[in-house]
């Protein structure tokens, strides 16, 4: 049979399925063959999970790892909780202004019901409103720069204006608050014109626009390496990816977090490499991340993968894979095993550390046990190989207080980076995505830390164009 025909065929039994199926349309799928009764029959499937609100995948190409994407959860049922205070609760409100700028007395001529004369009495009651201005004008500012000859040096010299870039007539504030706007809250480059030429009476264009961002790259790239430098000196560092597009072609977005930064980086491989470039010497550190193999080449003090990541593939299996009957006895084992080393991290402080100790060995007695039972079903045998190479970074957690059993840091580290890419559809160029991951680390970082990006940057910009030194990223 030819593809074409059958093809033709496929498109055709799609065409009559559905809730208006009838008994004659059935029969003449049944005599198409055994493809078409096969085809209609996946197809039904599918239809069903998309209607009771599951999916035929686990995730999508826009969901970070270890995440359910949003089509696949099922509703949630409302909780018993009121939203807001408990009654009683004294009230927040917005603080009274410390400047009054301007002030209007407001009074009625006549009643607004009938329209009838006022007896004016003495009461009066107060209210606050701030508002911006209607028109925002920017301001303008002419640099006279006085040129004077060096008898020494023998040549002209002239002072830096410190507000702009050198050749830029746009000011550093607006340069800062429009990459802030576009690479921290992920709004695009459209809407970063829009309003600065609507609202803010500033008039930009997105090219010109574009090669301000560029060059703020390469002044603030110190801070860039700083943060790759302070992540290689963590005690725990997680790390996670997920797609990305420079130019219509597929790269990878990495991200290295901990607690105080979030380095980005943006490259065509998913591979060694990538990481090589990383991790320019040792580990010292835990490392924290899923279960992809090219971590495994990271030379680290410790390692610890995601359990939540192991919780998710049994649940794949039991609902998508159709595993044999020996799964739910492996499944169950594995399921309490993890959750007990979970329950044990949360009870450390309630335990003696002799107490710890002993349970903690036991579980990973039990691990043993489980991977060294032989397993007749084949999704069992798969996990069982996944556990083998990873024994040594299933448990780590229980050995260092601060290592969680989970990746959840490094998933919501790279989800600002997802909303950007669904709002900005990525890079255009390789520049642009240089850019995207230097500055998208450095405002990451600085809210990490409780930094005011505006000021921040503002002030290293104003320190750079006068010493010509960049300032050291604040900690």
């Amino acid at each position: 049979m030819g593809a074409a025909t059958k093809a033709s065929r496929i498109s055709s039994v799609s065409a009559v399925l559905g809730p208006g199926l009838t008994e004659d349309q059935a029969r003449a799928i049944f005599e198409r063959g055994e493809e078409a009764v096969i085809f209609a029959l996946l197809e039904m499937a599918q239809r069903l999970a998309r209607a009771e609100g599951r999916c035929a995948t686990l995730s999508s190409p826009s969901t970070p790892s270890a995440m359910v994407p949003v089509h696949c959860k099922p509703a949630q049922k409302k909780g018993g909780k009121k939203p807001g205070q408990k009654p009683g609760h004294a009230g927040h409100r917005r603080r009274p202004p410390e400047r009054i700028d301007q002030r209007k007395n407001h009074r009625l001529k006549c009643c607004p019901d009938c329209g009838g004369s006022l007896r004016r009495c003495a009461a009066t009651r107060t209210r606050y409103t701030e508002d911006i201005p209607q028109d925002i004008q920017p301001v303008v500012t002419e640099h006279t720069i006085h040129r004077d000859w060096c008898p020494k040096c023998r040549k002209s010299v002239e002072p830096t204006v410190p507000d702009a870039l050198p050749g830029s007539q746009i000011g550093n504030r607006v340069l800062t608050m429009t990459s802030w706007l576009h690479y921290g809250l992920g709004a695009t480059l459209s809407q970063i014109v829009e309003v600065f030429n609507h609202h803010l009476h500033f008039p930009l264009t997105p090219g010109g626009l574009i090669q301000q961002w560029y060059r703020l790259q390469e002044v603030l790239y110190p801070w860039y390496e700083q943060i790759q430098q302070e992540a290689l000196e963590a005690a725990v560092l997680h790390a996670d990816e997920t797609g990305w597009r420079v130019n219509g072609r597929r790269h990878w977005l990495w991200c290295f977090t901990t607690p105080q930064s979030t380095y980005y980086l943006i490259d065509q491989q998913r591979g060694r490499p990538v990481l090589a470039r990383f991790f320019r010497r040792e580990f010292s550190g835990v490392l924290v991340s899923d279960f992809w193999g090219a971590y495994n080449a990271v030379v680290c003090a410790a390692r610890q993968t995601c359990l939540a990541h192991l919780l998710r593939n049994l649940e794949h299996v039991e609902k998508y894979k159709y595993p044999s009957r020996q799964w739910p006895k492996f499944a169950k084992k594995l399921r309490r095993l993890l959750r007990d080393g979970m329950r044990l991290k949360k009870r450390q402080a309630e335990l003696s550390p002799d107490g710890y100790a002993s349970r903690r060995d036991r579980l990973h007695r039990r691990l043993d046990q489980l991977i060294q039972r032989p397993w007749k079903d084949r999704e069992a045998r798969r996990l069982i190989k996944r556990l083998r190479r990873h024994r040594h970074d299933l448990l780590t957690f229980l050995d260092h207080p601060a290592v969680p059993y989970d990746n959840n840091h490094g998933e919501r580290a790279i989800r600002p980076a997802v909303i950007i890419r669904k709002n900005s559809y990525c890079n255009r160029s390789g520049r642009g995505a240089d850019t995207q991951a230097v500055l998208m680390s450095i405002y990451r970082t600085l809210k990490q830390r409780g930094h005011n990006p505006l000021t921040t940057i503002v002030d290293a910009l104003t320190t750079y164009l006068t010493t010509q030194q960049l300032p050291r990223l604040p900690t």
